[in-house]
């Protein structure tokens, strides 16, 4: 998920994608662990992605970047 889209997403929805995100990597691990993982790569990515959930995470925790407020409103 590109940097844009991850910095649309509220909160709730950042930390559903980690949680997701985490536990696809622990797969992509027991499938390494197997030798049967399809794509090596994608073990890269997963990671990647966490780190930058995380960071939007705390950029929010900080209040360098303010949550989007709904349009409802």
């Amino acid at each position: 998920m590109k940097r844009s889209k991850l910095r649309e997403l509220s909160i709730k929805e950042l930390e559903t994608k980690l949680q997701d995100d985490l536990t696809a990597l622990e797969n992509l691990r027991f499938q390494k662990a197997l030798q049967q993982v399809e794509n090596p790569q994608k073990i890269k990515q997963v990671r990647r992605e966490i780190a930058q959930i995380k960071t939007v995470l705390r950029e929010y925790e900080l209040g360098i970047r303010k949550p989007i407020e709904s349009e409802s409103k």
